[in-house]
């Protein structure tokens, strides 16, 4: 696995393309529409996008559109935040009723202008879908809050059922990758929750196609194994189209994605998914349901 080219590789290879579903989005769209609310689904341009709505799934984005960070990986815009809307958690949970989802799943842009980087917005939502959805299980894909212990107590204490915190990349790409993240942070984030919460689920995920070599993945994943990572996703990354991302280094092949995959399981996550179209959010129900 290692960087292969030495130029960019823009042509998509044969194993990533995908069919359109048959079933209709429309019911997904709709619903959205009339609540007000956004999905990461279509701020990170996600290649799964489509066949999670045609099975009337979305995985939810709060706290507006724009970011405050300007991760290379990422397309969300980063601009002048939004202020937060405080009916927001409410009418979320009320998609999640209408959705009928078993499972929510929610993220957010990084919204390093909050005092508490919209920790307390989190912990709103959860409890809003707990009081209109009791059934429903809750995921949470959160920022690092910057390294805000207090901020980190107010998610973790929400008691998600999944708490999830993406590393994305290798440590020694950080600098190239997310410029305004820190690997060893991150990894104390995902410390800090199961230490607190030690019966809570926690999630990573990583993409590969950045430069990474193998050996780095490996102590990556040691690395989120150490911390007590439960469930990890590693997928593909595919350049959105924004001028300020990074190019595609290489396409890892679905072969190299299986050996990694039985590599990862072998090291002891209760939950792998490693292939090339997955997302953290992506099929996230089934690695949950996975564990137990």
């Amino acid at each position: 696995m290692e960087s292969g080219a030495k130029k960019p590789v823009r042509r998509l290879p044969p194993w990533l393309k995908k069919t359109i579903p048959a079933a209709s989005t429309q019911p997904v769209a709709d619903t959205l529409a009339e609540l007000r609310l956004d999905t990461v689904c279509r701020g990170a341009r996600c290649p799964n996008s489509l066949d999670c709505k045609s099975r009337g799934r979305a995985a939810f984005l709060l706290m507006g559109p724009n970011c405050t960070r300007a991760c290379r990986f990422c397309a969300m815009e980063s601009a002048e935040p939004v202020p937060l809307d405080p009916e927001e958690p409410s009418r979320l949970a009320e998609a999640v009723k209408r959705l009928g989802l078993r499972h929510a799943v929610i993220t957010s842009v990084t919204r390093d202008d909050l005092p508490d980087g919209g920790a307390g917005h989190f912990a709103a939502t959860v409890a809003a879908i707990r009081s209109l959805c009791p059934e429903t299980t809750i995921e949470i894909l959160v920022p690092d809050f910057w390294g805000d212990q207090t901020a980190w107590a107010t998610a973790v204490d929400s008691l998600p059922d999944v708490f999830n915190h993406n590393l994305e990349t290798v440590e020694r790409l950080y600098a190239k990758v997310r410029p305004e993240a820190d690997f060893d942070q991150s990894l104390a984030l995902l410390d800090f929750a199961k230490e607190r919460q030690p019966k809570m689920s926690t999630k990573s995920g990583l993409m590969l196609g950045l430069g990474e070599e193998l050996q780095e993945i490996v102590e990556t994943a040691a690395a989120l194994r150490d911390v007590g990572v439960d469930i990890i996703t590693v997928g593909q990354y595919l350049q959105p189209l924004s001028e300020r991302t990074l190019p595609v280094e290489r396409y890892v092949t679905p072969e190299e994605f299986a050996d990694l995959a039985a590599e990862l399981r072998g090291m002891g996550f209760k939950s792998v998914a490693c292939s090339p179209f997955v997302r953290s959010s992506y099929n996230a129900e089934e690695a949950f349901l996975s564990l137990e």
